[in-house]
C-alpha cells in the first residue's frame, strides 16, 4: 500500500479542461471568399463558380449578423437564399450552409452550427481547401460537444484529402477525442506524435498538450512516463502544482529521496502553502529521520492557522517531537491530542513518554485515563507502565498488583514476570531493612 505521502499525485485530479474551439473554416469576409475562388481554380478538382448575386445575398446576411447583431434578420436573409437553392450549384449551397453555420455558432447554437457545417461538406464538388477547413472545424466543434467518434471521423476525412504531413494540432485533437472516449493507448500514440513533431520543428509543446499526455499515461498506469512528462513541465513552466505532482510521482516510484528533495525545494521557493502539502512534507521529514524539521514546519503552520489543531495533526506533531527527542515539546502536544481522542491509545503512548521522563505521577494518571477510555491495542502494556511507575514511587504492593494484571496479557506477560521478580526482591529487601531499623 502506498504511503500517505504518496497520495499527492493520485489526489490530484487529472482532468482535461473543455476545449476552447476556434473555427478557422468559417469564410466570412469578401477577401476570404475571393481567395477561396482563386484557390479553387488552381485545384485539379473542377468546381462551379460562386456567382456574384448569390454572394451579395450571403454578404448581406453576414453584415446583418456582424454589424447589427440581428440574428433573426440574418437567418431570414439566408432563408430567402435557400428558397432558391434549386437553382444554385454545389459551391453556392456550400457557402450558404457555411454562413448558416457561422451565424449559429456566434449565437452559441452549436447543434445547429454542426448541422449546417456538416451540410457544407455534403455538397460536391467544392474547393478542396474549403472542404478541408470545414472538416477541421467540424472536428473541433464535435470535440467541444462531446461527439468523439464524429471528431475522429472528420479528422480522418481531412487526412484523406491532405497531401503533406499531418499537423501536430490535428493529432492533438484526435488524441483528445480518444482520451475522452477512454481509448488511452490510441490517445497516447497521437499526443506523443504531436509533441515529438512539434519539438522536431524547434517549438515548445503547448502546456495543454503535456497536461493531456500526463493524463493519458496516468490512466495507462505508467508512472515512469507520467514522471518524465512532469519533469518536462517543471522545466518549461515552473508551476508550483507541477513541483508537488512530480514529488508525488517520485514517491509512487519508490524514489523517496528525490520526493523529499522536490518537496523541500518547493517549500523553500514558497510553493507549499496548503495544509495538505504541509502535512505531506512533515510526513516525509518523519519517514526520512528528520522529525525535528517536520515538527517545526507543523508548529509554524498551526501557529499561523494554516494547519488545524485537530486530533490527526496534534498526534503527528507530538510523535514528531518525541522522535526528535524533544519530549518537553512532545508531552503538552500529546496531552492536547489525547484529550480529543475517544479511545485511550494516545494516553497509553503518553504514559510511556512520561515514564521515560521519570514523571511517575503523571504517567500513572495517563494510564488511568487510557484504561477508562479503553479500546487499547495492548492493554497489558499500560498495566506494566503503571506498575513500573508505582515501583519507582516505592509502592511495591500496588506495583505488584499492576504487574499481575499485565501478566494476564500475552504481549506483556514475559516482561511483567521479569519485573514481578525484581519488584518482589526489592520489596523483600525494603521490608528487611525496615525490620532491622525497627529492631534497633
Amino acid at each position: 500500500m502506498r504511503k500517505q505521502t504518496n497520495k499527492l499525485f493520485s489526489a490530484i485530479a487529472f482532468t482535461i479542461a473543455s476545449a476552447t474551439v476556434s473555427i478557422p473554416g468559417l469564410l466570412l469576409a469578401t477577401e476570404a471568399v475571393a481567395q477561396e475562388q482563386k484557390a479553387s481554380e488552381k485545384k485539379t478538382r473542377r468546381v462551379p463558380t460562386l456567382r456574384g448575386k448569390v454572394y451579395e445575398q450571403l454578404a448581406r446576411a453576414q453584415a446583418a449578423a456582424d454589424e447589427s447583431g440581428d440574428v433573426e434578420e440574418a437567418l431570414a436573409i439566408l432563408g430567402e437564399v435557400e428558397e432558391k437553392s434549386y437553382s444554385m450549384n454545389a459551391y453556392e449551397k456550400a457557402m450558404m450552409y457555411n454562413f448558416y453555420g457561422f451565424i449559429y455558432y456566434n449565437d452559441e447554437d452549436y447543434d445547429k452550427a454542426l448541422e449546417s457545417f456538416a451540410k457544407v461538406v455534403e455538397q460536391q464538388p467544392i474547393p478542396e481547401k474549403f472542404e478541408m477547413t470545414t472538416l477541421f472545424s467540424l472536428a473541433q466543434l464535435n470535440l467541444m460537444q462531446g461527439n468523439f467518434d464524429e471528431t475522429i471521423k472528420y479528422l480522418e476525412r481531412w487526412e484523406s484529402l491532405n497531401t503533406g504531413p499531418i499537423p501536430p494540432k490535428n493529432k492533438v485533437i484526435k488524441a483528445q477525442a480518444y482520451y475522452q472516449s477512454q481509448q488511452y493507448e490510441l490517445a497516447a500514440d497521437w499526443i506523443s506524435q504531436a509533441i515529438a513533431d512539434h519539438e522536431a520543428e524547434g517549438m515548445l509543446p503547448d502546456e495543454g498538450w503535456l497536461i493531456l499526455q500526463r493524463a493519458v499515461f496516468y490512466e495507462l498506469k505508467q508512472p515512469k512516463k507520467v514522471k518524465d512528462v512532469l519533469v518536462k513541465m517543471v522545466k518549461l513552466f515552473d508551476e508550483p502544482k507541477y513541483w508537488i505532482q512530480l514529488a508525488g510521482m517520485y514517491g509512487e516510484l519508490g524514489e523517496e529521496r528525490k520526493q523529499l528533495a522536490m518537496m523541500e525545494t518547493a517549500y523553500q521557493r514558497g510553493f507549499i502553502e496548503s495544509s495538505a502539502d504541509i502535512f505531506n512534507l512533515a510526513q516525509l521529514y518523519y519517514y526520512h529521520r528528520a522529525p525535528y524539521k517536520g515538527a517545526k514546519l507543523m508548529e509554524q503552520a498551526m501557529n499561523e492557522g494554516v494547519l488545524e489543531k485537530n486530533l490527526r495533526n496534534l498526534k503527528f506533531l507530538g510523535q514528531s517531537w518525541s522522535l526528535a527527542k524533544e519530549q518537553d515539546k512532545a508531552i503538552p502536544v500529546m496531552m492536547q491530542a489525547a484529550n480529543l481522542a475517544d479511545d485511550g491509545e494516545l494516553d497509553a503512548q503518553l504514559a510511556q513518554i512520561l515514564l521515560n521522563e521519570e514523571r511517575w505521577d503523571d504517567a500513572i494518571a495517563a494510564v488511568d485515563r487510557a484504561l477508562e477510555k479503553g479500546d487499547l491495542r495492548n492493554p497489558g502494556l499500560v498495566y506494566l507502565v503503571k506498575g513500573m511507575a508505582l515501583f519507582n514511587k516505592k509502592q511495591y504492593a500496588l506495583a505488584l498488583n499492576q504487574l499481575a494484571e499485565a501478566e494476564k496479557h500475552q504481549k506483556s506477560r514475559a516482561m511483567a514476570q521479569q519485573w514481578k521478580q525484581f519488584v518482589q526482591g526489592e520489596k523483600r529487601q525494603a521490608e528487611a531493612m525496615a525490620a532491622e531499623l525497627g529492631a534497633s
